[in-house]
């Protein structure tokens, strides 16, 4: 853990990066686009969409 500790320091330990674009789901939202849709066309899980909308799936 010391490894990444000092790596956090250095500033090139910062994680995953986002496998999903926020903004494009806000947008695709705000055009009228269904979370399903935006799900298929993105390649990622409805609960995904949902999630980064602020609404729960179900």
């Amino acid at each position: 853990m010391e490894g990444i500790a000092a790596a956090k320091e250095r500033g090139v330990y910062k994680g995953r990066r986002p496998s999903i674009d926020r903004d494009q789901i806000h947008a695709m939202n705000a055009e009228g686009v269904s979370p399903t849709e935006i799900a298929r066309r993105l390649g990622i899980g409805r609960t995904s969409v949902y999630r980064c909308l602020g609404r729960v799936a179900g």
